[in-house]
């Protein structure tokens, strides 16, 4: 595996040594030891999978709040995303920045986030499934959106009129609202 720093703090892209034959490919997803060696010691607890039918469907920006806050490791299996990071840990360095990673079943890179940022996405074709890691359980009452398209942050997401929940369409402006980290 190899790990690559991103342009945020503790937001690393992860690529796995794939093997590849006659027979098609395999690769480790995720390795305790291996992620421990290359400085991620998150215990993850709890795997979550979405499907997208629509290209240009938009999830987030979301995260949970203290204490429940949710560290991820996302995967695309099927299709490709543009996935997104924003930085909202006061004091950090790199806070109110973000970065944005294309997963796709063909590169199979994953992403690092750690507690304290935000995480959405963005779907790039049609048919899209994405699993990711958590650290901590799903917690409605910590449960978190912030809009996607805030002017604080200024995300690229390359898609004019994305696919909305009803959730996501509603979502404060962070400077609206509770999160604080």
């Amino acid at each position: 595996m190899t790990l690559t720093e991103t342009a945020i703090n503790g937001v690393f892209e992860i690529e796995p040594k794939v093997f590849g034959d006659n027979r098609g490919w395999f690769y480790e997803s995720y390795s305790k030891e291996k992620f421990e060696k290359l400085g991620i010691t998150t215990e993850f607890i709890q795997d979550n999978r979405s499907f997208s039918a629509q290209k240009g469907t938009l999830r987030g920006l979301h995260c949970q709040t203290n204490p429940r806050a949710q560290a991820k490791l996302i995967t695309c299996l099927k299709g490709s995303i543009l996935d997104v990071a924003v930085d909202i840990r006061k004091g950090s360095p790199t806070y109110m920045k973000w970065i944005a990673v294309e997963l796709s079943e063909e590169n199979k890179k994953m992403l690092f986030i750690p507690k304290g940022c935000l995480h959405g996405f963005v779907t790039l074709t049609d048919n899209v499934e994405v699993t990711y890691k958590v650290d901590e359980t799903y917690s409605p009452e910590n449960d978190r959106s912030i809009r996607f398209d805030d002017p604080a942050f200024g995300v690229e997401w390359g898609c004019e009129n994305p696919v909305l929940s009803e959730k996501d369409k509603n979502a404060p402006l962070y400077s609206d609202s509770d999160v604080d980290f």
